[in-house]
């Protein structure tokens, strides 16, 4: 029976929220608890990306990164190496014959 593990973030920086909880700011990617990669293969030492385990990596390719934002790169290869393939927005009511 495969293990179905939940990525979390890596992120170059960090911020704290009103309520004093780290959250992760800057260039964010996928990182798997239990390695020392992100998902897209970055060495997390080299690059010097901070862990949040606490923080689930759920962004999708529709997701715009505002100016007010403390997140200001989500890393497109982590983005398609979490999402489901064959995962759409939008399904074809009526099909060709």
């Amino acid at each position: 029976m495969a293990r179905t593990v939940t990525a979390a973030v890596a992120a170059s920086s960090e911020w704290t929220d009103p309520a004093g909880v780290l959250q992760p700011g800057g260039e964010v990617h996928a990182w798997q608890p239990g390695t020392n990669q992100t998902v897209c293969g970055l060495a997390l030492s080299r690059t010097r990306l901070r862990r949040f385990p606490h923080v689930r990596f759920d962004f999708r390719r529709t997701d715009v990164v505002t100016p007010q934002d403390e997140i200001r790169h989500i890393c497109p290869r982590c983005v398609a190496a979490t999402s489901r393939r064959g995962e759409r927005s939008w399904t074809r009511t009526a099909p060709r014959p």
